[in-house]
Formats: C-alpha cells, structure tokens, sequence
C-alpha cells in the first residue's frame, strides 16, 4: 500500500491558522486521530481533530475564542469544537492530552482530565490501535509516529499500541471489527488474543449500534467484518444467532452482506439499514432478539425493527412468484400491505434469488407502483356514510371489502368504488341511518 504523505496545502487554511496561532503563544498543534489515518492511505477527509501542547486550558479558549465559535464538549478533560474563520462547513474539535484514571467497570469507567504537559509520546499511548496513534505536525510538515502506525498501514495491519491500557475499554474490541470491514485489513494474532480477553458485558446497545452501524454501512466488503466478529469471540457473547450459523450458513451470510452493500447506495440511511440487516438476519430463526439486543426500532421516524422483520419473513416471496409463473396484480398488491416490495426485491438478490427473479419482481412492483407502499384506498369513511350507514363496525367492514375488489383490480376509480361499496351494503344487510336493515 502506497502512503499519500500529508502537504500544509491539503490542509484547510484556517487549520493551518489555528495552528500558526497556537505556535505563536508557544504551544504546539498536531493533527491526530482518524484525519492522518485516513490521509496516510490516500483518503481525503475534512474532520479535523487538533491536539494542543503546552498551553493552559484558560489560555487555549481564549485564543480559540480569537478565532472564531468555541463550544465546550467536554470542558472536564478540554474539548472543543471551533469553527475557524467563520466557515459554517468546517469544524474543528480541539483538545489537550488526556490522561485518564480507571475508576470502575466498562468502558464509562473512567476519569478523564487534560493535561497540556504530557508529551506527544505518552498521549498517543492512550489511542486504542497503531493506526489510530500517528500525529502530524502541518507546520513543520512532519510525522510523529511512536508506535509504527505507518508501517501497519502499509501491511494493512490492525494492531493494538499498549496491551495494558486497551483492554480497560471494551468498545474497543467492536472498533477492531468494524476497522477490518472499512479498512479490508488483517487484525494481528496478539491483538485478536487480546480482544478474546476482554469482557464486553458491559457495553449499552446504542454504542454497539454505532460500531454496527459502520461496520454494515462504510465497508465495500461487511463479510470481512462478519468473519472479524466470530474471531475475536464478539459473536459468542454478544449475538448468539449469528455465532450458531452453521459453516456454509455463515459463508452463505457474508456473501449476502456484500451482495447487498452493493445494492444500496441510493437508499435513504433507514432503508439501507434495514436492507443490510435483513441480509444479516436472514437466516436467523427468529431475528427479533438480535434485533432488539441491538436497541433497533426507528430510525429518522421510519420502523426499520418492523421492516427488516417483514423483509426477512418474505425473503422468498419473489423466487415463488417468479418460479410460479402466474402471479397476479392482486398478490403484489397485498404483499405490499406488509413490506417494501423495492427493498424485498433487493434483499431476495441478495439471499441468492436468480438475478432475473428479483429484477422482474421489481420491474412488476414499479409497473404497479407500488414499490415502496400499497395503494391507498379509494373509498373512505365518508363516502360510506354518505350512502346511509351509520358509524361504527359496518363502515370499516363495508371499507375492507371494497378495498380487497380494489387490490384485486376489479374497483379502479372512486366511482367503482361507491358502486362497489352500495352493493356490499346490499348483500351484508348492514344497518342504515334510520335502523332499516337493507336485506339481499
């Protein structure tokens, strides 16, 4: 792998400011974190993480401060998000050296506090793996690398920097998986050894989620992923379902995680979640525990828990139509009651429907239009009522039949609808306004 060494140029000028400013009252800035990661393997990126030394917490604000809206995130351990040179586009998180003090359980047992005299080495000692410790210095146009993190990069290696003080934070394990997926890299036996070690009990759903989240959504390949959880035991404690997937099951699963992570890029996220999960959980018994061990339900106020379900329930559905050869307007029609048939269509492609299966139930979902709900009802309450009936059961009753006439085809416009609606009436005996009872 070719590194792309760092120039000031590639580098936002109000950083490069902010760190001439912090140079001139006898500090120094280095860029740190996923930023020189990620511009180390040729990445573009434009989330800057500054790290500052040598300067009192009260002397940084204020020359932050100078620079443009300073918003404390963190004022017990110093950070900050600066937005320099009034750009609404760029923010800057800025931060002193943290040392930390483990104080109790898991990964939230910790007390945290910044410490502008630490030196650069013994403050990248905290970052959780080698490619994650490399610090650049975009004035002087220099690497600060302690713990090899270029060459790992190079070797496409995972590798933890300090043994002692990683395994004090079990989120770490889950960022070991989702980094394999992203970055398509090896994790080192002694890390993967390490990582088997560490209890992860103690991590709540929502943090899960977001290293699953990555994982799932910002790899090409989720199977390596996939393949990283089992190794380094996250399968066994955290999602059982996944760990008892028989050898060919588990394979046949990884296939269809990148399968679908190719059909997906033009999805809203919640739709893309929920085709992703789908093909996760597809050959589950019963995905819903796995589903709620991850805190699933919705998400920017669309039910993906209740989607991905419906989506692994019927995962089948467009190899039979297709296979039958004679399904009608009505079947689609009523499928869509109960899933997205856009997304159905994806995740059987997936799951390994024939190519030609899922696109022709696609094309079929789209030609009916509906891809992505049924269609609405034609007759409503109103119109029932006006034909006589009085409110209650019998409306919805008079409602559901007509719309079953209307799935099937057979009612097409508002005034079949009323036709079909009075005949129902007739032939039910429902009750009218003024208590007749109207006979067949």
């Amino acid at each position: 792998m070719a590194l792309c060494y760092t120039r000031a140029r590639m580098i936002a000028s109000a950083v490069i400011e902010l760190c001439r400013a912090v140079g001139a009252a006898g500090g120094r800035a280095f860029l740190v974190g996923g930023w020189v990661r990620d511009r180390a393997r040729g990445v573009p990126s434009a989330d800057y993480d500054l790290e500052v030394y040598g300067l009192e917490p009260g002397r940084l604000r204020a020359l932050l401060a100078a620079h443009g809206a300073v918003n404390a995130v963190g004022e017990a351990f110093t950070v900050y998000k600066v937005r320099p040179g009034g750009d609404p586009r760029l923010v800057v998180d800025v931060s002193l050296p943290r040392r930390e003090s483990k104080t109790g359980r898991g990964h939230r047992g910790f007390v945290v506090t910044g410490d502008p005299r630490m030196s650069p080495e013994e403050a990248a000692r905290r970052r959780d793996f080698t490619i994650n410790a490399i610090m650049y210095d975009p004035l002087a146009g220099e690497y600060l690398d302690p713990y090899g993190g270029r060459a790992d990069l190079a070797r496409g290696l995972i590798r933890v920097v300090d043994p002692r003080t990683f395994v004090e934070d079990s989120l770490r394990v889950l960022r070991a998986m989702q980094f394999a997926a992203r970055f398509e890299f090896e994790i080192d036996e002694a890390t993967v050894a390490l990582c088997r070690q560490i209890d992860v009990s103690d991590l709540p759903a929502e943090r899960v989620w977001a290293e699953v989240e990555k994982w799932l959504l910002s790899s090409r390949r989720p199977s390596l992923g996939l393949r990283a959880a089992r190794r380094l035991g996250i399968t066994a404690r955290l999602w059982p379902e996944i760990e008892a997937l028989e050898s060919n099951a588990f394979e046949h699963t990884g296939g269809a995680l990148d399968a679908a992570r190719g059909l997906i890029d033009d999805l809203p996220y919640p739709k893309r979640v929920a085709v992703m999960l789908a093909a996760l959980a597809h050959g589950f018994g019963d995905p819903a525990p796995f589903l709620d061990r991850l805190g699933l339900r919705t998400l920017d106020g669309y039910d993906a828990r209740a989607q991905v379900l419906a989506l692994v329930a019927g995962r089948d559905e467009p190899r039979r139509l297709y296979a039958a050869g004679a399904a009608t307007d009505g079947d689609f029609r009523r499928l869509a009651r109960v899933v997205e048939l856009g997304l159905l269509g994806r995740v059987a492609r997936a799951v390994g429907a024939p190519p030609e299966a899922a696109e022709w139930f696609i094309a079929r979902a789209r030609a009916l239009g509906v891809t992505e709900r049924p269609p609405p009802p034609l007759l409503l309450g109103r119109h029932v009522l006006a034909l006589g009936l009085a409110p209650g059961p019998p409306v919805g009753r008079v409602m559901r039949a007509v719309y079953e006439l209307q799935l099937d085809g057979a009612v097409r416009t508002l005034d079949d609808a009323v036709a079909a609606a009075q005949r129902v009436i007739e032939e039910q005996g429902e009750v009218s306004w003024s208590g007749e009872r109207r006979s067949s």
